[in-house]
């Protein structure tokens, strides 16, 4: 059952977000994303990017769904490998493929095809733009990545971890990957208390990102039991108040669902996670 249960949140949500990437609609009404705004760049500069960035992306590589800026809190360096868990259209490949240089390669995995498909397109442009031929997109699934032992230095995710069906699963594949000493920033949704139940029978909830979460403290244990050190946890109650504010269908169907004078963001924060694999660690020990 617990299998059934996986394929079935796996469908929904490959349904859902295959949706978006071919037609840049949503799969809760008429804004640009399932998690988003009908403003991408306006909420990627609210969760942290700048403008600087967003104007060297390829065409529709930014599709609003973000809810964090794991680019920055992992301060690549030029020369670095790094792992970007649930791509998507390639937004965060693209912009860590300028910050680790010619030296240094970035990789997607997404197991949506019509994402990688939309990913891959967005090379040339990219190419174009850079100068560079430092990415490249893979499909697969991030509890099971087509990814070496030891190879990656840095792995960054952005609201994507929460909607896996075993994520204790994605936290040691992690570990597996991570060279020693790497080191990992994600930004993903998670609970302060539990979700009413009628928001977790929405749908809508599941495929944007809302119903897959996890309480904070749930994900400081995952991270732990994988074998990550040095775990700091940041809540960023902002961005989903944000979401309110610009009248994002779903956070407008969630505020309905929940008791009387509460919001959003007394139930769902974006939340930063820094943490590292010890240097003495390698996957196979």
């Amino acid at each position: 059952m617990e299998r059934a249960d996986g394929d079935t949140i796996r469908m929904k949500v490959q349904e859902g977000y295959g949706r978006i990437a071919r037609k840049g609609g949503s799969c809760c009404g008429p804004a640009k994303s399932c998690c988003g705004t009908n403003n991408a760049d306006a909420l990627a500069i609210h969760v942290g990017y700048d403008e600087a960035d967003l104007s060297v992306l390829p065409e529709g590589a930014n599709m609003g769904l973000s809810c964090g800026n794991p680019t920055a809190m992992a301060s690549l360096k030029a020369g670095e490998v790094v792992l970007d868990l649930g791509s998507g259209g390639g937004f965060d490949v693209f912009i860590a493929g300028r910050k680790v240089g010619a030296s240094g390669r970035v990789i997607g995995v997404d197991m949506t095809p019509d994402m990688i498909t939309k990913a891959r397109k967005n090379i040339a442009a990219y190419r174009d733009k850079t100068g560079l031929d430092n990415v490249e997109f893979r499909l697969g699934e991030i509890e099971y990545l087509p990814v070496a032992n030891d190879s990656v230095d840095v792995i960054i995710s952005n609201c994507v971890i929460n909607l896996s069906p075993n994520k204790p699963q994605v936290w040691r594949e992690m570990v597996r990957v991570l060279k020693r000493g790497g080191r990992v920033a994600v930004s993903d949704l998670a609970l302060v208390q539990p979700l009413p139940d009628a928001v977790l029978e929405m749908v809508e909830a599941l495929v944007g990102c809302v119903a897959g979460a996890v309480l904070v403290e749930d994900t400081k244990r995952m991270a732990e039991a994988a074998g990550l050190t040095d775990i700091r946890l940041r809540s960023r109650p902002d961005y989903v108040d944000a979401m309110v504010s610009v009248n994002d269908p779903l956070y407008r169907k969630m505020f309905a669902a929940l008791p009387a004078g509460k919001r959003p963001s007394d139930y769902v924060v974006s939340l930063e996670v820094e943490a590292a694999k010890p240097s003495g660690v390698a996957a196979n020990e």
